[in-house]
């Protein structure tokens, strides 16, 4: 009998992650990830025209609400504080503007559709807000029986602001049918509002200089009140239209 003792045999090591073996052994793919919708790039080349835009808006708007207000608490005149009253409506319709452009380009069509909803409400309770205050200041002049006296500074920026006016207004209504933007369109219509509004301004004080009629200030102002109404109750409404 042999009396060699037994020794017991080692157990083979166990591969490690170092080992050729593992390190050849197919890893886990990780999960894709969800591709990012493409961009348009026409439709952004349309959302910075809109910006130009809206920048030239408020750069003219600041010009033209301090002449037009100071110029109608001198002399007065119903026109030309409404006139100055539209351009801050004017300034604020340019910053949602802005705002919704820019919710557009950090988020993309989705989110800036849920956000034009909002927008257009704004604008539209901003045009219907100065629609009611003409009518009251033109009622208080007419029930006054006081006019306006004549204002230089009033009248050169009403003359400016038609032309102004009409290539704003153009190119946002082209952008807002580009865009689909209901809040772009009802912000075009007020430009379109601002520039007759300006008209309105020219002929009141032209005609109240040569006649001297006191009533002219109110009759003139209260020729805007159904555009603004109109469009107000339209942009109010929009989100609600197909």
């Amino acid at each position: 009998m042999d009396d060699t003792p037994l020794t017991a045999t080692a157990a083979p090591p166990t591969p490690s992650c170092d080992d050729e073996c593992c390190a050849a052994a197919p890893r886990p793919a990780a999960a894709p990830r969800p591709a990012a919708a493409p961009a348009d790039p026409d439709r952004a080349t349309l959302v910075r025209r809109a910006f130009m835009l809206e920048y030239a808006t408020l750069a003219w708007m600041l010009v033209e609400a301090a002449v037009a207000i100071a110029s109608g608490v001198r002399a007065g005149s119903v026109s030309l504080l409404a006139f100055g009253i539209d351009s801050l409506i004017e300034i604020a319709s340019a910053g949602v503007l802005i705002w919704r452009l820019s919710v557009e380009l950090r988020q993309g069509r989705a989110f800036a559709e849920a956000a034009e909803r909002r927008a257009s409400r704004i604008a539209g309770a901003l045009l219907l807000a100065l629609a009611a205050w003409v009518v009251a200041a033109a009622a208080w002049k007419l029930w006054s029986r006081t006019g306006q006296s004549f204002s230089w500074p009033g009248l050169i920026v009403a003359v400016l602001a038609m032309p102004v006016m009409a290539v704003l207004a153009r190119g946002k209504i082209a952008l807002a049918e580009a865009l689909g933007s209901r809040a772009m369109r009802a912000d075009a219509i007020e430009s379109v509002t601002c520039g007759w509004l300006s008209l309105v301004v020219v002929a009141g004080l032209a005609i109240e200089a040569l006649s001297g009629a006191w009533w002219v200030d109110a009759a003139t102002s209260l020729a805007i009140v159904g555009l603004l109404v109109k469009e107000g109750r339209e942009a109010w409404r929009g989100e609600d239209c197909c």
